[in-house]
């Protein structure tokens, strides 16, 4: 007898008897909790591993095999982008989806060289991220509609070799993520913490992205009409 898969509040089911299988990293244990439960009340998914930070995801990754990992942007150890990379380096034909709070153009289009199947904002996922899961896992590409047109925009701007010579290209994936935190106004205690690292380390990652930018100051990163630049 045929059941009718529960309805949740991030998709619709998509009615299929095939179980993807789902590994999910976020460094916010509740939201992964609630993902997890969303998601497996679909009735076809099933998340097989949870990671609270980048390089967890990289070995369960290795591990679990699954058909479809889910990566936050923004985690410990090792970020997500550098994450994904690793991923995409041992297990090429893996999709990999980024979940991120970040909807700023240029950390999607590093998100997608490093080699994203897709990208979606969390404060979309209730509508739309089994629906990119289900997308990638039968081999397309799934792009928030918010920040498409952004999106195609600045690739066709970095067509222009003078503007892929300039300064934001010489960022690290670190740099990027620090210099982010750093223009939101949170100090470098608070990034630390956040990113699990020394103070000392964040200190140099800032100041090295700062030098690479030509900034001078902490106010140069909060002023009003700052480039988000992670």
């Amino acid at each position: 007898m045929a059941t009718a898969a529960a309805r949740s509040p991030f998709g619709e089911s998509s009615g299929s008897q095939q179980t993807i299988r789902v590994l999910l990293a976020d460094d916010h244990a509740m939201l992964r909790e609630g993902i997890r439960l969303s998601l497996e009340a679909m009735g076809d998914m099933e998340v097989v591993a949870e990671a609270e930070d980048g390089a967890s995801a990289v070995l369960l990754a290795a591990e679990t095999r699954p058909d479809v990992v889910v990566l936050d942007v923004t985690m410990p150890q090792l970020n997500g982008i550098e994450a994904l990379r690793k991923i995409k380096q041992a297990h090429p034909d893996t999709p990999v989806l980024i979940l991120s709070m970040h909807d700023n153009e240029t950390y999607v289009m590093q998100a997608l060289q490093a080699g994203a199947s897709g990208y979606v904002l969390k404060r979309s996922a209730a509508r739309e991220l089994a629906s990119a899961i289900r997308a990638v896992h039968s081999g397309e590409a799934y792009l928030h509609p918010g920040i498409a047109k952004r999106v195609i925009t600045d690739y066709v701007r970095r067509l222009d070799p003078t503007e892929a010579a300039g300064p934001l290209a010489s960022l690290t994936a670190r740099e990027r993520e620090v210099l982010q935190l750093a223009s939101d106004g949170q100090t470098v205690r608070q990034i630390a913490a956040r990113l699990h690292l020394s103070p000392k380390t964040v200190e140099h990652h800032r100041s090295s992205a700062m030098n690479k930018l030509d900034l001078h100051s902490q106010t140069d990163l909060v002023k009003p009409g700052f480039p988000r630049y992670a």
